[in-house]
């Protein structure tokens, strides 16, 4: 890599298995862009630290997952509204100044992978959210803009989920039922923004919420994501998609915003997809 290579990065913790460095680096080749891409492990208490030292040491963007997608917005000098929104970023870029402004690409690489990828016209559909951490609020906002007829949302803890709800305001279309109150409800797309498949758990829902047209997607891919799948299997859902190509798409949308070009995600795509 030349020394005129520009430097990006991802944070997390742990981060050793982020493919991100391999996308990035995939996206520059097609596009001919010279940069240097790494994956930084950070401890919760040297995250603001690291990211701070990255930018001052020249670094332009970076791109964060877990565990620090809110430290990273409280932060950032200036928010796009989509993080606002979120109330967690996953992209970050440096500003003149040294300034640091955060923005989410969670949505709208979600809803890019559902609706190119997948062809799955989301409006007029009734959508079940599981979870309500900030992916999920992210999606939550990306399936209201992408026209839903309803937004479901559940989580373990109901209050979060409830604070979703009321953010976005529209409780004729967007509203929230207790983890074991989803008797009698059913939906055309079920989407797990839970941490389930990392942590463990079983996803006890009943089987009636699903018809037989019904679309389970995973924000989780891989080994994350085998137990949703299970479940979703069991329980008949026709389609099932797991959250591969949601990361490829979210990355497409950091790269786009910093090189100021769009990089093609099929190839990509389809390489990962070989692994996963």
């Amino acid at each position: 890599m030349s020394a005129e290579a520009h430097r990006y990065a991802v944070f997390g913790h742990p981060i050793a298995h982020s493919l991100s460095p391999q996308i990035h680096a995939a996206f520059a080749g097609q596009l001919g862009i010279q940069l240097s891409y790494e994956a930084i492990d950070a401890a919760p208490a040297e995250f603001e630290e690291a990211v701070r030292r990255f930018f001052a040491e020249g670094g332009l963007g970076a791109n964060v997952t877990l565990p620090h997608k809110e430290a990273a917005f409280a932060l950032a000098t200036e928010r796009t509204d989509a993080a606002a929104r979120a109330g967690a970023v996953n992209t970050l870029t440096a500003l003149v100044g040294g300034k640091i402004q955060a923005h989410n690409t969670d949505g709208s690489g979600f809803v890019r992978d559902v609706t190119e990828r997948h062809s799955l016209d989301l409006r007029g559909h009734d959508a079940l959210l599981l979870g309500a951490g900030g992916a999920a609020k992210a999606v939550a906002w990306a399936l209201m803009d992408a026209g839903v007829q309803t937004l479901t949302i559940v989580n373990r803890t109901p209050e979060r989920a409830d604070a979703i709800a009321d953010a976005i305001g529209e409780p004729a279309r967007c509203h929230t039922r207790y983890w074991d109150g989803l008797d009698g409800e059913c939906f055309d797309l079920v989407v797990n923004a839970t941490s389930i498949g990392v942590t463990g758990g079983t996803f006890d829902l009943p089987m009636s919420i699903l018809q037989d047209h019904s679309t389970c997607y995973d924000l989780c891919y891989g080994a994350a994501a085998a137990s949703f799948k299970g479940w979703a299997t069991a329980v008949g859902a026709r389609y099932f998609r797991d959250g591969l190509g949601m990361l490829i798409e979210q990355a497409a949308d950091a790269f786009e915003r910093w090189h100021g070009q769009r990089p093609d995600t099929d190839p990509v795509y389809q390489l990962l997809r070989q692994r996963f």
